[in-house]
Protein backbone atom coordinates (compact mmCIF):
# COMPACT_ATOMS: atom_id res chain seq x y z
CA UNK A 1 0.00 0.00 0.00
CA UNK A 2 1.20 3.44 -1.11
CA UNK A 3 1.72 6.32 1.11
CA UNK A 4 -0.88 8.28 -0.02
CA UNK A 5 -3.76 5.04 0.21
CA UNK A 6 -2.19 4.87 3.87
CA UNK A 7 -2.58 8.19 4.88
CA UNK A 8 -6.14 8.12 2.93
CA UNK A 9 -7.38 4.96 4.80
CA UNK A 10 -6.08 6.33 8.19
CA UNK A 11 -8.31 9.52 7.46
CA UNK A 12 -11.22 7.38 6.86
CA UNK A 13 -10.63 5.33 10.41
CA UNK A 14 -9.14 6.49 13.51
CA UNK A 15 -10.63 10.36 13.08
CA UNK A 16 -10.67 12.40 15.59
CA UNK A 17 -9.61 13.72 19.15
CA UNK A 18 -10.21 14.49 23.04
CA UNK A 19 -8.99 15.51 26.35
CA UNK A 20 -10.32 15.20 30.32
CA UNK A 21 -12.79 17.69 31.74
CA UNK A 22 -16.19 16.85 29.94
CA UNK A 23 -19.15 16.59 32.25
CA UNK A 24 -20.90 12.95 31.53
CA UNK A 25 -24.00 14.94 30.53
CA UNK A 26 -22.31 16.13 27.44
CA UNK A 27 -20.07 13.43 26.92
CA UNK A 28 -23.51 10.80 26.33
CA UNK A 29 -24.83 13.11 23.55
CA UNK A 30 -24.23 11.91 20.43
CA UNK A 31 -26.81 13.73 18.06
CA UNK A 32 -26.11 17.57 17.77
CA UNK A 33 -28.16 19.63 20.33
CA UNK A 34 -29.17 23.10 19.50
CA UNK A 35 -29.19 24.17 22.50
CA UNK A 36 -26.55 23.16 24.83
CA UNK A 37 -23.98 22.96 21.77
CA UNK A 38 -21.79 25.62 21.41
CA UNK A 39 -23.06 27.70 18.09
CA UNK A 40 -20.06 27.24 16.11
CA UNK A 41 -18.21 23.49 15.68
CA UNK A 42 -15.46 23.85 18.20
CA UNK A 43 -12.98 21.26 17.39
CA UNK A 44 -11.74 21.25 21.21
CA UNK A 45 -15.09 20.50 22.46
CA UNK A 46 -15.56 16.99 20.02
CA UNK A 47 -12.43 16.44 21.16
CA UNK A 48 -13.50 16.19 24.61
CA UNK A 49 -16.55 14.36 23.40
CA UNK A 50 -14.25 11.34 21.36
CA UNK A 51 -12.00 10.73 23.95
CA UNK A 52 -14.45 9.68 26.31
CA UNK A 53 -12.67 9.61 29.45
CA UNK A 54 -14.69 7.97 32.45
CA UNK A 55 -16.22 9.84 34.66
CA UNK A 56 -19.60 9.00 36.63
CA UNK A 57 -21.71 5.82 35.74
CA UNK A 58 -23.85 8.25 32.59
CA UNK A 59 -27.53 7.84 32.57
CA UNK A 60 -28.67 5.57 29.54
CA UNK A 61 -31.53 4.42 27.62
CA UNK A 62 -30.82 0.90 27.00
CA UNK A 63 -33.29 -1.50 28.66
CA UNK A 64 -36.51 0.80 28.44
CA UNK A 65 -39.99 -0.22 27.33
CA UNK A 66 -43.44 -0.14 28.47
CA UNK A 67 -44.11 -3.02 31.09
CA UNK A 68 -45.68 -5.43 28.89
CA UNK A 69 -42.33 -5.61 26.42
CA UNK A 70 -40.26 -8.55 26.69
CA UNK A 71 -36.46 -7.91 26.30
CA UNK A 72 -35.72 -11.11 24.32
CA UNK A 73 -32.23 -10.74 22.93
CA UNK A 74 -29.30 -8.23 22.83
CA UNK A 75 -26.49 -7.45 20.23
CA UNK A 76 -23.33 -5.31 21.13
CA UNK A 77 -21.36 -3.84 18.39
CA UNK A 78 -18.43 -1.55 20.70
CA UNK A 79 -15.01 0.02 19.36
CA UNK A 80 -12.34 -0.95 21.83
CA UNK A 81 -11.38 1.20 24.13
CA UNK A 82 -8.70 4.16 24.63
CA UNK A 83 -5.43 3.26 23.27
CA UNK A 84 -1.88 4.21 22.49
CA UNK A 85 -1.24 5.97 19.02
CA UNK A 86 -0.43 3.44 15.83
CA UNK A 87 1.79 6.02 14.50
CA UNK A 88 4.64 8.22 16.05
CA UNK A 89 5.12 11.48 14.94
CA UNK A 90 8.94 11.27 13.26
CA UNK A 91 11.50 12.74 15.35
CA UNK A 92 9.72 13.09 18.79
CA UNK A 93 9.85 11.18 22.36
CA UNK A 94 6.84 9.03 22.33
CA UNK A 95 4.30 10.15 24.87
CA UNK A 96 5.26 8.47 28.67
CA UNK A 97 1.81 6.42 28.82
CA UNK A 98 2.04 3.35 31.52
CA UNK A 99 0.06 0.45 29.81
CA UNK A 100 0.08 -1.39 33.03
CA UNK A 101 -3.19 -1.94 35.70
CA UNK A 102 -2.99 -0.24 39.01
CA UNK A 103 -5.87 -0.31 40.94
CA UNK A 104 -5.78 2.97 42.94
CA UNK A 105 -4.55 4.95 39.88
CA UNK A 106 -6.78 7.47 37.93
CA UNK A 107 -9.39 6.92 35.89
CA UNK A 108 -10.82 4.11 38.50
CA UNK A 109 -12.83 1.61 38.89
CA UNK A 110 -13.43 -0.52 41.94
CA UNK A 111 -13.55 -3.82 39.39
CA UNK A 112 -10.23 -3.13 38.04
CA UNK A 113 -7.81 -5.15 40.61
CA UNK A 114 -10.72 -8.00 40.79
CA UNK A 115 -10.85 -7.82 36.90
CA UNK A 116 -6.54 -8.43 36.45
CA UNK A 117 -6.48 -10.71 39.23
CA UNK A 118 -9.33 -12.56 37.07
CA UNK A 119 -7.80 -12.31 33.58
CA UNK A 120 -4.52 -13.71 35.08
CA UNK A 121 -6.45 -17.02 35.51
CA UNK A 122 -7.52 -17.46 31.94
CA UNK A 123 -4.52 -18.59 30.72
CA UNK A 124 -5.92 -22.20 29.85
CA UNK A 125 -9.03 -20.19 27.69
CA UNK A 126 -9.59 -21.80 24.19
CA UNK A 127 -10.45 -18.85 21.57
CA UNK A 128 -10.42 -18.93 18.10
CA UNK A 129 -6.90 -19.11 16.73
CA UNK A 130 -4.87 -16.22 16.59
CA UNK A 131 -6.71 -15.06 19.76
CA UNK A 132 -5.26 -17.54 21.95
CA UNK A 133 -1.59 -15.97 21.53
CA UNK A 134 -2.96 -12.65 22.94
CA UNK A 135 -2.12 -10.97 26.25
CA UNK A 136 -6.03 -10.97 27.69
CA UNK A 137 -4.92 -7.80 29.32
CA UNK A 138 -2.17 -4.85 28.36
CA UNK A 139 0.74 -4.86 30.68
CA UNK A 140 3.65 -2.51 30.02
CA UNK A 141 5.37 0.17 31.63
CA UNK A 142 5.49 2.03 28.27
CA UNK A 143 2.94 1.41 26.05
CA UNK A 144 2.94 -0.38 23.54
CA UNK A 145 1.83 1.00 19.99
CA UNK A 146 -1.83 0.49 19.37
CA UNK A 147 -1.85 -1.41 23.07
CA UNK A 148 -5.20 -0.55 25.59
CA UNK A 149 -4.42 1.45 28.17
CA UNK A 150 -5.84 1.71 31.86
CA UNK A 151 -8.27 3.96 30.78
CA UNK A 152 -9.55 1.96 27.64
CA UNK A 153 -9.72 -1.28 29.85
CA UNK A 154 -12.34 1.02 32.82
CA UNK A 155 -14.29 2.20 29.99
CA UNK A 156 -15.28 -0.85 28.87
CA UNK A 157 -15.62 -2.13 32.46
CA UNK A 158 -17.99 0.78 32.99
CA UNK A 159 -19.62 -0.45 29.95
CA UNK A 160 -20.38 -3.85 31.08
CA UNK A 161 -21.39 -2.79 34.14
CA UNK A 162 -24.14 -0.54 33.19
CA UNK A 163 -25.21 -3.38 30.77
CA UNK A 164 -25.45 -5.62 33.45
CA UNK A 165 -27.80 -3.45 35.79
CA UNK A 166 -29.87 -3.33 32.82
CA UNK A 167 -29.80 -6.36 30.87
CA UNK A 168 -29.08 -9.21 33.67
CA UNK A 169 -30.55 -7.40 37.28
CA UNK A 170 -33.60 -5.26 35.72
CA UNK A 171 -34.60 -8.01 32.47
CA UNK A 172 -33.37 -10.85 33.51
CA UNK A 173 -32.07 -11.87 29.83
CA UNK A 174 -29.98 -14.49 30.89
CA UNK A 175 -30.70 -16.99 34.16
CA UNK A 176 -28.12 -17.29 36.46
CA UNK A 177 -27.24 -20.80 35.46
CA UNK A 178 -26.58 -19.04 31.67
CA UNK A 179 -24.64 -21.42 29.09
CA UNK A 180 -22.00 -20.83 26.89
CA UNK A 181 -24.28 -21.22 23.63
CA UNK A 182 -26.46 -18.60 25.14
CA UNK A 183 -23.73 -15.74 24.73
CA UNK A 184 -21.98 -15.19 21.31
CA UNK A 185 -18.34 -13.20 21.04
CA UNK A 186 -15.98 -11.74 18.57
CA UNK A 187 -12.98 -9.80 18.48
CA UNK A 188 -10.77 -8.80 15.55
CA UNK A 189 -7.04 -10.06 15.84
CA UNK A 190 -6.00 -6.88 18.11
CA UNK A 191 -5.27 -7.09 21.54
CA UNK A 192 -6.95 -4.05 22.41
CA UNK A 193 -9.80 -5.52 20.56
CA UNK A 194 -9.58 -8.66 22.48
CA UNK A 195 -9.00 -6.85 25.53
CA UNK A 196 -11.93 -4.29 25.43
CA UNK A 197 -14.47 -7.54 25.22
CA UNK A 198 -12.77 -9.09 28.40
CA UNK A 199 -13.27 -5.96 30.47
CA UNK A 200 -17.41 -5.33 28.65
CA UNK A 201 -17.61 -9.02 29.42
CA UNK A 202 -16.16 -8.96 33.10
CA UNK A 203 -18.57 -5.98 33.60
CA UNK A 204 -21.21 -7.89 32.64
CA UNK A 205 -21.00 -11.40 34.09
CA UNK A 206 -17.90 -10.76 37.43
CA UNK A 207 -15.93 -13.55 37.58
CA UNK A 208 -17.70 -15.56 34.55
CA UNK A 209 -15.93 -19.02 34.35
CA UNK A 210 -13.89 -18.79 31.63
CA UNK A 211 -14.95 -22.63 30.60
CA UNK A 212 -18.12 -20.83 29.12
CA UNK A 213 -16.31 -17.94 27.14
CA UNK A 214 -15.43 -18.73 23.15
CA UNK A 215 -14.33 -15.62 21.52
CA UNK A 216 -14.17 -16.08 17.61
CA UNK A 217 -11.83 -14.46 15.61
CA UNK A 218 -12.95 -12.15 12.81
CA UNK A 219 -10.32 -11.41 9.91
CA UNK A 220 -12.19 -7.83 8.82
CA UNK A 221 -12.39 -5.20 10.38
CA UNK A 222 -16.02 -5.37 8.43
CA UNK A 223 -17.11 -8.29 10.03
CA UNK A 224 -18.15 -9.64 6.77
CA UNK A 225 -16.75 -13.17 7.79
CA UNK A 226 -17.47 -15.28 4.35
CA UNK A 227 -18.99 -12.25 2.16
CA UNK A 228 -15.91 -10.25 1.99
CA UNK A 229 -15.13 -10.13 -1.67
CA UNK A 230 -17.36 -6.80 -2.80
CA UNK A 231 -15.43 -5.33 -6.44
CA UNK A 232 -18.46 -2.27 -6.10
CA UNK A 233 -17.98 -2.00 -2.65
CA UNK A 234 -13.84 -1.05 -2.89
CA UNK A 235 -15.15 1.42 -6.13
CA UNK A 236 -16.81 3.31 -3.36
CA UNK A 237 -14.01 3.42 -1.32
CA UNK A 238 -11.51 4.51 -3.67
CA UNK A 239 -13.75 7.60 -4.85
CA UNK A 240 -14.26 8.36 -1.34
CA UNK A 241 -10.45 8.50 -0.45
CA UNK A 242 -10.22 10.31 -4.04
CA UNK A 243 -12.91 13.26 -2.45
CA UNK A 244 -10.96 13.09 1.18
CA UNK A 245 -7.74 13.91 -0.61
CA UNK A 246 -8.97 16.58 -3.11
CA UNK A 247 -10.55 18.15 0.15
CA UNK A 248 -7.22 17.98 1.77
CA UNK A 249 -5.81 19.79 -1.15
CA UNK A 250 -7.68 22.68 -1.18
CA UNK A 251 -7.26 23.61 3.20
CA UNK A 252 -4.45 26.21 2.51
CA UNK A 253 -4.30 26.22 6.40
CA UNK A 254 -4.24 22.55 6.96
CA UNK A 255 -0.51 22.46 4.40
CA UNK A 256 0.27 25.29 6.74
CA UNK A 257 0.16 24.41 9.60
CA UNK A 258 1.41 20.35 8.77
CA UNK A 259 4.58 22.43 6.84
CA UNK A 260 5.15 24.11 10.31
CA UNK A 261 4.74 20.80 12.19
CA UNK A 262 7.09 19.07 9.38
CA UNK A 263 9.78 22.21 10.24
CA UNK A 264 9.68 21.88 14.17
CA UNK A 265 10.19 17.98 13.89
CA UNK A 266 12.91 18.64 10.68
CA UNK A 267 11.12 16.18 8.38
CA UNK A 268 9.57 16.95 4.72
CA UNK A 269 5.98 17.73 5.12
CA UNK A 270 5.06 14.63 3.05
CA UNK A 271 6.31 12.61 5.62
CA UNK A 272 5.19 14.09 8.70
CA UNK A 273 1.63 14.10 7.07
CA UNK A 274 2.40 9.86 6.29
CA UNK A 275 3.01 9.71 10.23
CA UNK A 276 -0.32 10.84 10.89
CA UNK A 277 0.29 13.05 13.72
CA UNK A 278 -3.13 13.15 14.84
CA UNK A 279 -3.09 10.02 15.83
CA UNK A 280 -0.57 10.60 18.68
CA UNK A 281 -1.54 14.30 19.30
CA UNK A 282 -4.93 12.77 20.76
CA UNK A 283 -3.11 10.51 22.93
CA UNK A 284 -1.68 13.79 24.48
CA UNK A 285 -4.61 15.33 24.40
CA UNK A 286 -6.92 13.01 25.75
CA UNK A 287 -4.09 11.97 28.91
CA UNK A 288 -3.31 15.45 29.12
CA UNK A 289 0.41 15.15 28.69
CA UNK A 290 2.04 18.12 26.50
CA UNK A 291 2.39 17.96 22.77
CA UNK A 292 6.54 17.22 21.80
CA UNK A 293 8.90 19.79 21.61
CA UNK A 294 12.39 20.02 19.59
CA UNK A 295 14.91 22.64 19.77
CA UNK A 296 13.07 24.13 16.58
CA UNK A 297 9.71 24.32 18.79
CA UNK A 298 6.75 22.71 20.24
CA UNK A 299 3.52 21.42 18.71
CA UNK A 300 0.69 23.36 20.41
CA UNK A 301 -2.79 22.97 20.77
CA UNK A 302 -3.46 25.69 17.55
CA UNK A 303 -1.72 23.00 15.08
CA UNK A 304 -4.15 19.82 16.87
CA UNK A 305 -7.01 22.53 16.43
CA UNK A 306 -6.65 23.06 12.15
CA UNK A 307 -6.10 19.18 11.64
CA UNK A 308 -9.29 18.45 13.89
CA UNK A 309 -11.54 21.58 12.39
CA UNK A 310 -10.90 19.57 9.63
CA UNK A 311 -11.29 16.64 10.31
CA UNK A 312 -14.73 17.80 11.22
CA UNK A 313 -15.12 19.65 7.92
CA UNK A 314 -14.52 16.20 6.15
CA UNK A 315 -17.10 14.57 7.77
CA UNK A 316 -19.98 16.45 6.90
CA UNK A 317 -19.02 16.68 2.74
CA UNK A 318 -18.43 13.19 4.07
CA UNK A 319 -22.49 12.85 4.36
CA UNK A 320 -22.98 15.32 1.57
CA UNK A 321 -21.57 13.67 -1.11
CA UNK A 322 -22.80 10.05 -0.42
CA UNK A 323 -20.39 8.45 -1.78
CA UNK A 324 -19.21 6.81 1.58
CA UNK A 325 -22.99 5.49 2.62
CA UNK A 326 -22.36 3.43 -0.71
CA UNK A 327 -19.19 1.87 0.56
CA UNK A 328 -21.27 2.04 4.14
CA UNK A 329 -24.63 0.00 3.10
CA UNK A 330 -22.06 -2.85 0.99
CA UNK A 331 -19.56 -2.88 4.17
CA UNK A 332 -22.10 -3.29 6.64
CA UNK A 333 -24.78 -5.69 4.98
CA UNK A 334 -23.01 -8.89 5.97
CA UNK A 335 -22.62 -8.23 9.96
CA UNK A 336 -26.45 -6.74 9.68
CA UNK A 337 -28.04 -9.96 7.95
CA UNK A 338 -26.01 -11.92 10.49
CA UNK A 339 -27.74 -10.14 13.46
CA UNK A 340 -31.07 -10.27 11.99
CA UNK A 341 -30.51 -13.22 11.40
CA UNK A 342 -29.95 -14.47 15.13
CA UNK A 343 -33.22 -11.86 16.03
CA UNK A 344 -35.24 -14.04 13.86
CA UNK A 345 -34.00 -17.35 15.12
CA UNK A 346 -34.63 -15.30 19.00
CA UNK A 347 -38.30 -14.98 17.68
CA UNK A 348 -39.19 -18.67 17.12
CA UNK A 349 -38.14 -19.03 20.91
CA UNK A 350 -34.25 -20.46 20.60
CA UNK A 351 -32.39 -19.87 23.39
CA UNK A 352 -29.02 -19.54 21.70
CA UNK A 353 -26.80 -15.94 21.53
CA UNK A 354 -29.23 -14.10 23.27
CA UNK A 355 -26.11 -11.94 24.18
CA UNK A 356 -23.80 -11.29 21.07
CA UNK A 357 -21.03 -8.61 21.91
CA UNK A 358 -18.43 -7.48 18.44
CA UNK A 359 -15.45 -6.15 19.57
CA UNK A 360 -14.23 -4.30 16.70
CA UNK A 361 -13.09 -0.97 15.52
CA UNK A 362 -14.21 2.25 14.17
CA UNK A 363 -14.14 1.31 10.83
CA UNK A 364 -15.98 -1.01 11.88
CA UNK A 365 -18.93 1.29 13.95
CA UNK A 366 -18.88 4.05 11.68
CA UNK A 367 -20.11 1.91 8.34
CA UNK A 368 -23.04 0.37 10.37
CA UNK A 369 -24.29 3.80 11.57
CA UNK A 370 -23.81 5.68 7.98
CA UNK A 371 -25.90 1.98 6.72
CA UNK A 372 -28.73 2.46 9.52
CA UNK A 373 -29.55 6.25 8.21
CA UNK A 374 -27.67 7.83 11.41
CA UNK A 375 -25.53 10.25 9.34
CA UNK A 376 -25.74 13.20 12.21
CA UNK A 377 -24.19 10.45 14.55
CA UNK A 378 -20.78 11.23 15.70
CA UNK A 379 -17.60 9.66 14.78
CA UNK A 380 -17.47 6.93 17.29
CA UNK A 381 -15.59 7.75 20.04
CA UNK A 382 -13.27 5.20 22.09
CA UNK A 383 -15.40 2.75 23.64
CA UNK A 384 -18.46 3.80 21.63
CA UNK A 385 -21.42 1.00 22.07
CA UNK A 386 -24.16 0.18 19.59
CA UNK A 387 -26.96 -1.86 20.53
CA UNK A 388 -29.66 -3.76 19.17
CA UNK A 389 -32.39 -4.54 21.63
CA UNK A 390 -34.93 -7.04 20.70
CA UNK A 391 -38.01 -6.80 22.25
CA UNK A 392 -41.45 -9.07 22.41
CA UNK A 393 -44.83 -7.74 23.20
CA UNK A 394 -46.40 -9.86 25.70
CA UNK A 395 -50.18 -8.90 24.70
CA UNK A 396 -49.10 -10.04 21.08
CA UNK A 397 -46.73 -12.81 21.64
CA UNK A 398 -46.34 -12.90 17.93
CA UNK A 399 -44.67 -8.90 17.29
CA UNK A 400 -41.12 -8.41 18.03
CA UNK A 401 -39.79 -4.81 17.60
CA UNK A 402 -36.23 -3.64 17.86
CA UNK A 403 -34.84 -0.69 19.65
CA UNK A 404 -31.63 0.77 18.16
CA UNK A 405 -29.22 3.12 21.14
CA UNK A 406 -25.97 4.73 20.29
CA UNK A 407 -24.07 5.26 23.28
CA UNK A 408 -26.61 5.18 25.59
CA UNK A 409 -29.42 7.54 23.62
CA UNK A 410 -32.20 6.22 21.60
CA UNK A 411 -31.87 6.96 17.87
CA UNK A 412 -34.60 3.86 16.99
CA UNK A 413 -36.47 6.43 15.02
CA UNK A 414 -33.15 8.74 13.45
CA UNK A 415 -32.60 5.35 11.21
CA UNK A 416 -34.00 5.12 7.50
CA UNK A 417 -36.04 2.27 8.13
CA UNK A 418 -37.85 4.01 10.76
CA UNK A 419 -38.30 7.40 10.55
CA UNK A 420 -41.74 7.56 9.87
CA UNK A 421 -43.33 4.76 11.97
CA UNK A 422 -43.30 6.78 14.64
CA UNK A 423 -45.88 8.87 13.59
CA UNK A 424 -48.46 6.63 13.25
CA UNK A 425 -48.07 4.08 16.30
CA UNK A 426 -47.74 5.03 19.81
CA UNK A 427 -45.12 1.76 20.44
CA UNK A 428 -41.45 3.23 21.69
CA UNK A 429 -39.88 1.11 18.89
CA UNK A 430 -39.78 -0.36 15.73
CA UNK A 431 -41.21 -3.49 13.96
CA UNK A 432 -38.43 -5.86 13.50
CA UNK A 433 -39.90 -6.51 10.13
CA UNK A 434 -38.95 -3.10 9.26
CA UNK A 435 -35.62 -3.90 10.03
CA UNK A 436 -35.40 -7.34 8.19
CA UNK A 437 -37.03 -5.51 4.84
CA UNK A 438 -34.37 -2.65 5.30
CA UNK A 439 -31.25 -5.63 5.17
CA UNK A 440 -33.02 -7.80 2.87
CA UNK A 441 -34.12 -5.65 0.42
CA UNK A 442 -34.24 -1.94 0.70
CA UNK A 443 -30.32 -1.79 1.24
CA UNK A 444 -29.72 -2.49 -2.14
CA UNK A 445 -32.60 -0.10 -3.38
CA UNK A 446 -30.90 2.73 -1.82
CA UNK A 447 -27.66 1.69 -4.04
CA UNK A 448 -29.95 2.64 -7.14
CA UNK A 449 -29.58 0.05 -10.05
CA UNK A 450 -31.59 -3.21 -10.26
CA UNK A 451 -29.65 -5.32 -7.57
CA UNK A 452 -31.95 -7.07 -5.20
CA UNK A 453 -28.86 -8.90 -3.28
CA UNK A 454 -25.83 -8.88 -1.74
CA UNK A 455 -23.82 -10.90 -4.31
CA UNK A 456 -25.61 -8.58 -7.33
CA UNK A 457 -25.11 -5.36 -5.92
CA UNK A 458 -21.16 -5.85 -5.31
CA UNK A 459 -20.97 -7.27 -8.31
CA UNK A 460 -22.80 -4.55 -10.31
CA UNK A 461 -21.29 -3.30 -13.62
CA UNK A 462 -21.11 -0.32 -14.88
CA UNK A 463 -20.89 1.19 -11.56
Amino acid sequence: MDVLTALLLVHLIPVSTAKNGVSSKSRKRIMPDPVTEPPVTDPVYEALLYCNIPSVAERSMEGHAPHHFKLVSVHVFIRHGDRYPLYVIPKTKRPEIDCTLVANRKPYHPKLEAFVSHMSKGSGASFESPLNSLPLYPNHPLCEMGELTQTGVVQHLQNGQLLRDIYLKKHKLLPNDWSADQIYLETTGKSRTLQSGLALLYGFLPDFDWKKIYFRHQPSALFCSGSCYCPVRNQYLEKEQRRQYLLRLKNSQLEKTYGEMAKIVDVPTKQLRAANPIDSMLCHFCHNVSFPCTRNGCVDMEHFKVIKTHQIEDERERREKKLYLGYSLLGAHPILNQTIGRMQRATEGRKEELFALYSAHDVTLSPVLSALGLSEARFPRFAARLIFELWQDREKPSEHSVRILYNGVDVTFHTSFCQDHHKHSPKPMCPLENLVRFVKRDMFVALGGSSTNYYDACHREGF
